[in-house]
């Protein structure tokens, strides 16, 4: 994983097609257990080099329930975007994520994770590639209770421009985010005693 990640962030592939230098921004591990799949970097995290350090990744973290800490904790979370780096900007926010980005990489990289037990994902062309469907993210996020069977969940973009949405569809942070949050803790515990466990026996 360690070597496969390397080769990433050393990648030019669109260094013609990118506004500004590339630079691939991911976060992964090959024991990661919860897999955050999104678009691509905006500008703040083009220029940070942290993903999801901006307004976004803090309503993100409140919707999973965790603190910086463990949001940026490889051994639990992996952030495995579209594409990697930050396409410029579109007629209506950021441009698409590069397709070469995910043919040249995802499939190898999601390969090496052994331990997934719960996909996030955000974002139509995340859902296009993790679902294979073109269903809007509002009819996807209400089907959580079927998508969990297969460990997986849609979000709407945590972004502050969502925030019509969001009252709009109050039922979302009402009912689905204290599920989901109590799904991270379990998840989170259960990795926190497998490591005192495997400690105690070393």
């Amino acid at each position: 994983m360690k070597n496969l990640i390397d080769k990433i962030k050393q990648c030019t592939l669109c260094k013609s097609t990118l506004p500004l230098e590339p630079k691939p921004i991911l976060q992964a591990s090959q024991q990661s257990k919860i897999l955050i799949v999104g678009q691509a970097p905006g500008i703040v995290t083009h220029n940070k080099g942290i993903p999801f350090d901006d307004k976004s990744g803090e309503r993100l973290r409140i919707w999973l329930g965790v603190d910086e800490n463990q949001f940026y904790d490889p051994e639990l979370f992996a952030i495995i975007p579209m594409g990697f780096c930050y396409p410029g900007r579109g007629k209506s926010g950021d441009s698409p994520p590069s397709v070469l980005c995910a043919e040249t990489w995802r499939t190898q990289l999601l390969a090496k994770f052994e331990n997934i037990e719960l996909t996030v994902i955000l974002g139509k062309y995340a859902i296009a590639w993790h679902l294979q469907s073109k269903t809007p993210i509002t009819e996807l996020a209400k089907q959580w209770q079927y998508l969990f069977k297969s460990n997986q969940i849609v979000l709407p973009h945590p972004s502050p421009r969502n925030n019509i949405w969001l009252k709009k569809n109050n039922w979302f942070e009402n009912d689905v985010v204290p599920i989901l949050q109590n799904r991270v803790k379990t998840i989170i515990t259960h990795s926190s005693s497998s490591i005192n466990s495997t400690s105690d026996h070393k």
